[in-house]
Formats: structure tokens, C-alpha cells, sequence
């Protein structure tokens, strides 16, 4: 897994605090697989991380709108290439496992909170819970 994690890394992302870039990670897989599996197994059983990996560069980003207005950037956290293998690697987990259920909606892509709002008031109506005036 952590193999193919690494092959299939965009070398176009930016680095993080320790300057790894996901270019070299992507070329030395076969040298680091073995180590970062190690660390990634420790890591899953103690359930820390190191710190380095928890560090991170704060980017602003520009949205629209007139670049003087700070209102108009939104903050990105450039963190290490590694640690986003590990939560690669937990996401898979908790996927694989079926941790986080189907009706889950916030946090998780193409699925939103809204559509959670809309199908709770929409069993709410059909058992005849939501009448009006109340």
C-alpha cells in the first residue's frame, strides 16, 4: 500500500516544513517504502505521529476579487508529503473498515451536510414530526 501511495504521488504538489518534495519520495520508492511502512506501523500503534509530520507552512491563497483585500485569500496548510501518506493510509482504513457510516455527510467528499439537513426534515415530514405551527 504504501508502495503505491508513493508511485502515484503528484510531483506537482508544493513541500512542507521539511523540504521533502513529493518528486523525491515518488523516484526513491523502492529505497523508502520499507522505512515508511516501519514508521507508519508504529505510528498506527501508538496512535502519535511525528512531530515534523504535524508541522506546516501557511499559504494564502487568492480566492477573487481585488488582491489587496486580505478577505480575498484563504489560508492553505503546505504540510509534510509523508504526512499526508499517513492520512492517505488512515482514510483507506477507516474506509476499508467502514468506520465512518453511509449517512455521514460533513468531511467527506461528495457528500454534504446540506443534503444530511434536507433528507433528515424530509423523514421528518413523511412520518408527520414536522407539522406546521409547531
Amino acid at each position: 500500500m504504501v508502495s503505491d501511495l508513493l508511485h502515484h504521488l503528484d510531483t506537482h504538489k508544493s513541500m512542507g516544513l521539511d523540504e521533502i518534495h513529493p518528486r523525491v519520495l515518488r523516484e526513491l520508492v523502492e529505497a523508502l517504502t520499507k522505512p515508511l511502512s516501519i514508521i507508519y506501523h508504529h505510528s498506527w500503534i501508538t496512535c502519535a505521529v511525528p512531530v515534523d509530520w504535524k508541522l506546516a507552512n501557511i499559504a494564502p491563497i487568492y480566492k477573487k476579487g481585488q488582491k489587496e483585500d486580505p478577505g480575498n485569500y484563504r489560508p492553505v496548510s503546505l504540510t509534510s508529503v509523508p504526512g499526508k501518506v499517513t492520512e492517505q493510509i488512515i482514510l483507506s482504513a477507516i474506509q476499508d473498515n467502514q468506520v465512518i457510516r453511509p449517512s455521514q455527510r460533513g468531511f467527506m467528499k461528495g457528500r454534504f451536510c446540506l443534503t444530511n439537513l434536507i433528507s433528515f426534515y424530509e423523514k421528518l415530514i413523511r412520518c408527520g414530526c414536522c407539522l406546521p405551527g409547531l
